[in-house]
């Protein structure tokens, strides 16, 4: 009797095991020729699990399978790069079968890449291929190591005695220093434009945009001065002696999303001697009501700042809620006589826009 309860127990196993595997391991997400998409999770215990994806207006309710997978079918969805998540029982998630993820300092969401000729330049193609490196870097003014990730450009190590410019790329509020390499694809942005002729080869050094996040910096405008005075004072330095750089004003730009390009045109303005390159996505310097005071050297010599500065590039998304002060500093631009190239998009403030707006100004750097 012992002996057939155990051979009983070991049927009972085996065909357990035999189902799962024809089950499959769950697949998520299952991005369909037609742009629907399915995602899964996994759960047998949950009482309730959403899909919270970028586009929706809210959470979207899954549905749970006899065999304890939750799904639900969204789309068809515009070709493009989506963050998203699972909310479990309340508890926000990532997606555990998806390996793209969304670096971030508050969130930790999955990103969803349906494809589309529009991004063609935003994907991995068969063209030579640049490097991107994290580096640490002893940071004085913060005292702590700094960590930033540095894009060198294909045939960077084939050829030992070419110089590079330099673009500073910084990422926006809660972002890390490898949201605009997982999520902006700035390194398969420039490989494609280089390999087409359309960008000249250049490093991208993408550094971590907030400073009290690792070092008690205290109020946002004491971020901004901290995050100013490492770059200039300890990134900067650190890049020109471990990189093959052209250090000067007319090889060095600088640019950024959101905060990051409030960090940056409030660096790159302040410093017309270190940067002559200047661009900003969905962002705006200081309080625009207040720009002649804020910027009375820029002001009161326009033609001296227009011959400073090579590049002036400006973006936002008439969906955007920075986009009225976007605006503003754009319009305060032009009344001054302030030369610049601007980009008003449809779409809101997104990593979408982000990485088209990198790809249009990122031609223009250089020439």
């Amino acid at each position: 009797m012992k002996k057939a309860t155990i051979l009983l127990s070991l049927a009972l196993m085996v065909a357990g095991i035999a189902s799962a595997q024809r089950r499959g391991p769950v697949v998520s997400p299952e991005v369909r020729d037609d742009c629907t998409v399915v995602f899964r999770y996994a759960s047998a215990s949950a009482s309730e699990v959403l899909l919270d994806i970028q586009f929706l207006g809210a959470p979207l309710p899954m549905r749970k399978g006899d065999d304890g997978v939750w799904s639900v079918t969204v789309g068809p969805i515009v070709p493009d790069i989506y963050p998203y998540s699972f909310r479990v029982d309340g508890v926000t998630v990532m997606d555990p079968n998806n390996p793209d993820y969304f670096p971030n300092e508050r969130h930790k969401g999955s990103l969803l890449d349906i494809p589309g000729p529009k991004l063609q330049t935003q994907a991995p193609q068969n063209v030579p291929h640049g490097a991107v490196n994290y580096d640490y870097y002893v940071s004085q003014s913060l005292g702590t190591t700094g960590r930033a990730l540095v894009y060198t450009p294909p045939g960077y190590d084939a050829n030992p005695d070419r110089r590079y410019p330099v673009f500073y790329l910084i990422s926006g509020t809660t972002d890390t220093d490898e949201t605009y390499f997982k999520v902006g694809r700035t390194n398969f942005i420039l490989d494609n434009l280089i390999a087409r002729g359309l960008a000249e080869p250049m490093i991208v050094v993408m550094p971590y945009g907030n400073p009290a996040y690792y070092f008690p910096a205290g109020a946002e405008q004491r971020r901004t001065a901290n995050f100013n005075t490492d770059l200039l004072g300890d990134l900067m330095p650190h890049i020109d002696a471990t990189y093959r750089t052209v250090a000067d004003r007319k090889s060095r730009a600088i640019g950024g999303f959101s905060r990051g390009g409030n960090q940056a045109l409030t660096a790159g303005l302040n410093n017309l001697d270190k940067f002559a390159w200047l661009c900003s996505y969905a962002s705006f310097a200081g309080q625009p009501e207040q720009f002649e005071t804020s910027f009375p050297s820029l002001v009161a010599d326009p033609a001296r700042t227009n011959q400073q500065i090579e590049l002036f590039w400006l973006g936002v998304g008439s969906e955007d809620f920075l986009y009225p002060n976007a605006k503003l500093f754009m319009d305060k631009l032009e009344q001054n006589g302030i030369r610049t190239v601007t980009r008003i998009s449809g779409g809101g403030h997104t990593w979408m826009n982000a990485r088209d707006y990198l790809e249009e100004s990122a031609k223009q750097l250089f020439k």
